[in-house]
């Protein structure tokens, strides 16, 4: 039976899907994008900016399902540019210190709202 996880800590959705879905001991948290959550704008700044933007609102997603980073699996990251890999790298780094989840990380043509960066993320719960 699966679960929807709501929570204000992280960006409303802006389409018709699910913050995040808990089914079968898993949390998978839909693609986030440096949206501030109080008012549902995007965040000013570069890459690194944004990238610490999008993981704090996965951390509220996964803490909201009765997870955590350090239970995060697998992830995506979606740039709109791959010339900022390294300086996304280095922000996501801080987030997962030791025992980092398996990741891809893709060019893509756009994101929405002219974001930089989009992740997703797939963890243990329960």
């Amino acid at each position: 039976m699966k679960q929807i996880v709501v929570t204000e800590g992280a960006p409303r959705a802006i389409g018709p899907y699910s913050q995040a879905v808990i089914c079968g001991g898993l949390v998978f948290v839909s693609g986030q994008i440096p949206l501030d959550p109080a008012t549902g704008e995007l965040i000013e700044g570069d890459v690194a900016a944004q990238t610490g933007r999008v993981l704090e609102n996965l951390r509220a997603i996964l803490e909201a399902s009765g997870s955590s980073l350090e239970r995060v699996l697998k992830t995506t990251v979606y740039l709109a540019d791959l010339n900022d890999f390294a300086a996304m790298n280095e922000v996501y780094a801080r987030y997962f210190p030791s025992e980092p989840p398996a990741r891809a990380t893709v060019e893509v043509s756009r994101l929405p709202r002219g974001a930089r960066i989009e992740i997703e993320a797939i963890a243990e719960t329960g």
